[in-house]
């Protein structure tokens, strides 16, 4: 086996190996994980709200979430590939691979990393937290007499539910925060938002990439306001969820993945009006 067969076998070793690593615990969580039991004060109104369906739901965030992205890193990339002067191919055991395919590779890798780490911290969170949904008292029916003036103001933390037929949704009712619909969309939508800052060069709008970064970031801040609507998270789940899934994807943009170095630098792609002297060497920043 060539020297650049080795490497390319011990890079994808090594990145499967490190994604099974942060996922495992994920799968963990979610079949054996037991939140902590947190109790509640009987006039807690905030805890009173009733039970919703979801407006987006776990499968539509999950699907586009993944997808759009994905499917925005292969258009771009091949547009790259295209506007390029030629990429030398690697090749291993003999056979080429495509550049496109490589890039495709590495970019999707970096984002699966950093959505698997993403979710790994919201579940340590949620788990170790066990903060009580909105809808509690509705999903749970605690069998506690809360007219009892003994019970009022109380922290009642040994008490059974009543509506016992759903004991996924009995354990759901104790992760609140912070909220993963809002990390998720947060992590996939501000990492899509900052690739297309990087590598879309496309000018014949001076606003297009904007608009699209703009609509990124709307689509993330709509799933994480449904959450509270729903009353599925208190705000303070969503805002929590929103800064940790932001600032993962922001870490992992700028210290994992090579979108910002000066050697994968975006490739340019002439303007439809050719730049004067004085804005060549004016420094003032273009919008797009």
């Amino acid at each position: 086996m060539d020297m650049e067969s080795k490497y390319i076998l011990r890079k994808v070793i090594t990145d499967f190996l490190c994604l099974f690593v942060v996922a495992l615990p994920i799968l963990l969580f979610y079949y054996y994980g037991q939140p902590y039991e947190r109790g509640f004060f009987c006039d807690d109104e905030s805890l009173r709200h009733p039970f919703k369906p979801s407006t987006i739901t776990s499968g539509m965030l999950y699907v586009l979430g993944m997808l759009l992205p994905i499917i925005s890193f292969m258009i771009t990339e091949y547009i790259h590939f295209r506007e390029s002067n030629g990429q030398a191919a690697k090749t291993f055991l003999g056979r080429a691979i495509h550049p496109w395919v490589w890039k495709c590779y590495q970019i999707i890798g970096v984002f699966g990393f950093g959505v698997a780490c993403s979710h790994l911290i919201t579940d340590i969170a949620k788990y170790s937290i066990g903060r009580l949904r909105p809808h509690f008292f509705d999903v749970c029916d605690p069998m506690i007499n809360c007219t009892d003036p003994y019970n009022r103001y109380r922290y009642i933390i040994d008490f059974e539910c009543r509506k016992t037929h759903d004991k996924h949704l009995l354990k759901e009712m104790r992760l609140s925060f912070p909220s993963g619909h809002s990390s998720f969309s947060a992590y996939t939508m501000v990492f899509l938002a900052m690739y297309l800052h990087a590598r879309m060069t496309w000018q014949g709008s001076k606003l297009l990439r904007h608009f699209l970064q703009y609509i990124c970031i709307l689509m993330a801040l709509v799933t994480a306001m449904s959450r509270v609507s729903d009353y599925k998270h208190h705000w303070s789940d969503v805002l929590a969820g929103t800064l940790q899934g932001s600032v993962v994807a922001i870490l992992t943009v700028l210290f994992i993945s090579d979108l910002y170095s000066r050697k994968h630098a975006a490739i340019p792609v002439p303007d439809s009006e050719p730049p004067t002297t004085h804005s060549a060497n004016s420094g003032t920043n273009r919008i797009c």
